[in-house]
């Protein structure tokens, strides 16, 4: 399994809209952060589906080494340099 690239070392800051699906990238390599663009053609990382279920403010993972994909969880501040 490939280990992703850190896209960014926090999260963004999304507002999402009810009803309808976003594409997180797990690869990091995307150039539409936090949502795939397709640059993971050719590797193990997918993107992850995510259904919104409410139009709210929500934090996508950055880092990519999030435990509750998509979204944030903080894991970014563990992390090495």
């Amino acid at each position: 399994m490939s280990e992703p690239q850190i896209a960014q070392r926090g999260p963004y800051v999304v507002e999402v809209i009810a009803g309808r699906d976003y594409f997180w990238c797990r690869c990091g390599h995307s150039t539409r952060q936090p949502f795939c663009d397709g640059s993971h053609k050719g590797g193990d990382l997918l993107p992850l589906k995510f259904h919104a279920e409410h139009s709210e403010t929500l934090y996508f993972c950055g880092c990519k080494h999030s435990h509750a994909p998509p979204l944030c969880d903080g894991t970014h501040e563990a992390l090495g340099d």
